[in-house]
C-alpha cells in the first residue's frame, strides 16, 4: 500500500503514488457512502468511471450499487496454455487472418466491434434465464447472436509469449449489449427509487443503491449474476473458435486448461469476519494462492499472477495497467507514426492504421512495470506474457 487518506469518514487506501483529481473526488465520495464497511481500495490502475473509479474495491453494509459494478457487467480475462513453444510469424498471420492474403483464422470466426454473428449460437452457450431475470429476458433471442463476440473499446484478443516458454492465448471481453441494457436498467431505477426515499447519497455521485433484501436488490442481483455467467460463456466461445483457427493451421498443438477471471461484479464475501457485499469495478479477486490474470496495453506485458490474500485490499488487484489519458485525448495527443513503429520495432502483428485507433495504442495507458510494481503485497508474478499478435475491437 502506498497510501492512506483518513479526511473523509472511512480510510481511502491507494496502491499508487498519484491519482487523478476526478478519480480521487470519486474515491471520497465512496467514503462519505453511510453503508461503507471499513474502507475504500483503491488499486495502481485506477482512473476515473461513472460514479466510482475504475480500479476501486467498496464493501457495503446491506445495499448493492449498480454503478459499482458498472455497465459491462461481468467483463473479464481469460488465458489458455498452448503446447507451441514457437510461432512464426507468417503463420501468426494465417492464425489471426482478416486479410487479403489470409482470409480465414480468428477475424472470420469471431465479429469485432459492433459486428455480431448473422445467425443465432448454439443455446448452450447461454445460461439459463430465471423468473428474477426480466431485462435478460427482454434481451435473450439478441444475446444469442452476440455470445462468443469481442465487442469493441479496449476488449482484444493476443497471442503472446509467455516467460515460461509457451505461446498464450488471452481474450478480454465482456457482456456485450446485455450487461449494458442490465446496467442501465438498474441505474435508473436505483436513482428513481433513491429520490422518492429522500436518500442522503447526493444524486451528482452516481452512486444510488438497492438494498439488498428489497425485491429490486434481489432481482438486480440476479441480472447481474446473468450478466457474469453470459461474458464468461461468450469468452469459452471465442477460446474455443481461436482454438479451431490454430487446429486449422497446426494439428498436433494441444491445449491447457482455461483460465478466467472477472474484473466488474458485486458479490457477498467474508472480509475482516464481517459478510459484505464486495463491489470489483475494474478489480480482479486476489484470494491467497488463486491465479488471476492482469493485462497490459497494446504492445507492453501482460501476466498470470498468483493472489497473496492481502486483507487490506479486500484480496483484490488491478485489472490491467490503467488508462492515463482518455480516448478523445489519446486520438488528438498521440503520433501515428510513433505508437505504429513502438509495435512494429517488437514484431507485433497489430491493426493500428489510423488516428481513431490510438485511443487504444500503448501511449494512452499508464505503464505495466510500474502498476506491478505498486500491488507486489496483493499478487507474486507466475507468468509474464509479451504479445506477439493483438486482435482489437
Amino acid at each position: 500500500m502506498n497510501q492512506v487518506i483518513s479526511t473523509e469518514e472511512k480510510p481511502i487506501k491507494l496502491w499508487l503514488d498519484d491519482i487523478e483529481e476526478g478519480a480521487l473526488e470519486q474515491a471520497r465520495n465512496l467514503a462519505n457512502l453511510p453503508f461503507i464497511f471499513k474502507h475504500i481500495a483503491i488499486m495502481p490502475d485506477a482512473h476515473q468511471g461513472y460514479g466510482m473509479p475504475i480500479g476501486g474495491v467498496m464493501a457495503t453494509l446491506g445495499v448493492i450499487v449498480p454503478n459499482a459494478v458498472g455497465v459491462d457487467i461481468g467483463c473479464g480475462m481469460c488465458a489458455i496454455r498452448t503446447s507451441l513453444k514457437i510461432l512464426a510469424h507468417p503463420t501468426i498471420k494465417e492464425i489471426m487472418g482478416g486479410s487479403a492474403e489470409c482470409k480465414g483464422g480468428i477475424r472470420s470466426k469471431i465479429p469485432l466491434g459492433f459486428n455480431h454473428h448473422s445467425k443465432k449460437q448454439d443455446e448452450k452457450w447461454m445460461p439459463e434465464p430465471t423468473d428474477y431475470t426480466p431485462i435478460v429476458k427482454t434481451q435473450y433471442n439478441s444475446a444469442l447472436k452476440q455470445v462468443g463476440t469481442l465487442g469493441g473499446g479496449n476488449h482484444f484478443i493476443e497471442i503472446q509469449k509467455g516467460s515460461d516458454g509457451y505461446i498464450w492465448v488471452m481474450v478480454h471481453s465482456g457482456s456485450r449489449n446485455i450487461g449494458y441494457q442490465v446496467a442501465k436498467h438498474y441505474n435508473d431505477l436505483a436513482a428513481k427509487l433513491n429520490e422518492k426515499w429522500f436518500s442522503l447519497v447526493p444524486k451528482k455521485w452516481e452512486l444510488a443503491f438497492f438494498p439488498l433484501d428489497s425485491e429490486e436488490g434481489q432481482t438486480y442481483s440476479a441480472e447481474m449474476q446473468y450478466c457474469v455467467d453470459f461474458a464468461l460463456s461468450s469468452r469459452s466461445l471465442m477460446i474455443e473458435r481461436i482454438k479451431e483457427s490454430i487446429l486449422d493451421i497446426l494439428p498436433e498443438v494441444t491445449f491447457g486448461e482455461m483460465l478466467n477471471i472477472a474484473h466488474n461484479y458485486a458479490a457477498m464475501e467474508n472480509h475482516f469476519n464481517k459478510n459484505v457485499m464486495i463491489h470489483r469495478k475494474g478489480a480482479t479477486k486476489a484470494y491467497i494462492d488463486q491465479l488471476g490474470i492482469i493485462p497490459g496495453s497494446q504492445g507492453s506485458a501482460s501476466y498470470i499472477v498468483r493472489g497473496l490474500g492481502n486483507p487490506e485490499s479486500f484480496k483484490s488487484c488491478s485489472h490491467g495497467a490503467g488508462r492515463k489519458m482518455s480516448r478523445s485525448r489519446a486520438q488528438r495527443e498521440l503520433n501515428l507514426d510513433v505508437e505504429k513503429k513502438r509495435l512494429d520495432d517488437l514484431g507485433i502483428v497489430h491493426a493500428i492504421r489510423n488516428k481513431k485507433d490510438l485511443d487504444e495504442a500503448a501511449g494512452a495507458y499508464k505503464d505495466i512495470s510500474a502498476v506491478m510494481a505498486n500491488q507486489e503485497d496483493l499478487v507474486s508474478v507466475e507468468v509474464e506474457l509479451n504479445p506477439l499478435a493483438v486482435i482489437k475491437g
